[in-house]
């Protein structure tokens, strides 16, 4: 856990204190103040020629489109492996591409399957290695969402939010950051489907005050008086041969609008112009299954968080590679 994270990695949020978060946030509001008022030519003077290499077992939208945007915005410039380009552990040990590319680039951004190819790239890369998702923690998720959080509230601490679904890697990131954000979190969830007991130990020793856990069973009963909901895919990626099996034990874990309304609980709230719970989604959304169509119509807050993806990334890159 550091103070800093100037040539520092970012595997999970545990990696940072909740100064350090903070810091993010306001970075991050910062920068996205400046893209809005066409500061493009100054941004370009934070990271002149830094090169990032993305590494990337699994397809993506929003965490490739992100990321190169952003860095670009700062200066710096990216090459692009495909999943097929390295195959990590296949073609190539994951320990020579990190010290392969550690000769080369600034750093490293991998969205990878399993956690431990983050940390070996990390552990022999010699250079600054982010988390851009791996089966065990998304932690730029987790900081696009606390800032979507923080433009609607003020700040995170405080606010309660309830994730609906399944225990995946977003749902330990958010536990994460609940922690260092001083939030209020509960995860409803099927039996069998809880988050890692190691990432609410963690999130446990992480915890300032106002941060509490709980994990529920009963959706109705976990939104009540929710200031945030939350739902991810039911079936995330390399899991496609369990989808029928989730579709039935998740059935009862759809965010739509009886739900909103249990978490209103008969009361109206209202939180800078926006009717409470706000609804987040880290997308892509089947609609049907974990959202209705309708509740992401209702609710632009989803995709601010996609745009805030950008921003928060433009932070983290700003705060580990700015000389």
């Amino acid at each position: 856990m550091s103070h800093s994270l100037r040539g520092q990695s970012l595997l999970s949020l545990a990696d940072v204190n909740s100064e350090t978060l903070f810091k993010l946030l306001k970075t991050a509001m910062n920068l996205k103040g400046r893209l809005a008022g066409g500061e493009h030519e100054s941004l370009t003077k934070i990271l002149p020629g830094r090169v990032i290499v993305l590494v990337f077992q699994k397809p993506s939208l929003r965490t490739r489109a992100s990321f190169e945007i952003a860095i670009r915005r700062l200066g710096g410039s990216s090459i692009y492996l495909a999943p097929g380009d390295v195959g990590l552990d296949t073609r190539e040990r994951t320990e020579d591409v990190a010290k392969v590319l550690g000769r080369y680039a600034d750093a490293i951004v991998a969205r990878v399957f399993g956690h431990d190819i983050v940390e070996r790239l990390a552990q022999h890369a010699g250079i600054p290695v982010i988390n851009a998702l791996s089966d065990m923690y998304h932690p730029c998720q987790a900081l696009a969402d606390l800032l979507t959080i923080t433009e609607t509230f003020g700040s995170p601490t405080g606010v309660k939010l309830t994730y609906v679904g399944d225990g995946n890697n977003v749902a330990h990131s958010l536990l994460l950051a609940s922690a260092l954000a001083g939030m209020q979190i509960t995860v409803a969830c099927p039996r069998g489907y809880k988050p890692n007991p190691r990432v609410l130990e963690i999130a446990g020793r992480l915890a300032i005050a106002g941060a509490s856990f709980s994990v529920v069973h009963d959706p109705r009963e976990g939104v009540r008086d929710a200031d945030v909901i939350y739902t991810d895919v039911w079936a995330s990626m390399g899991e496609e041969h369990e989808a029928a099996e989730r579709r039935v034990a998740f059935a009862g874990y759809q965010v739509n609008r009886e739900l909103l309304e249990a978490a209103r609980n008969g009361h109206e709230r209202v939180v800078s112009g926006r009717r409470l719970p706000i609804v987040l989604h880290c997308l892509p959304a089947h609609y049907g299954e974990e959202i209705t169509e309708d509740v992401v119509a209702e609710h632009p807050e989803i995709f601010e968080q996609a745009e805030n993806r950008l921003h928060a990334q433009m932070a983290l890159l700003a705060q580990i590679l700015r000389r």
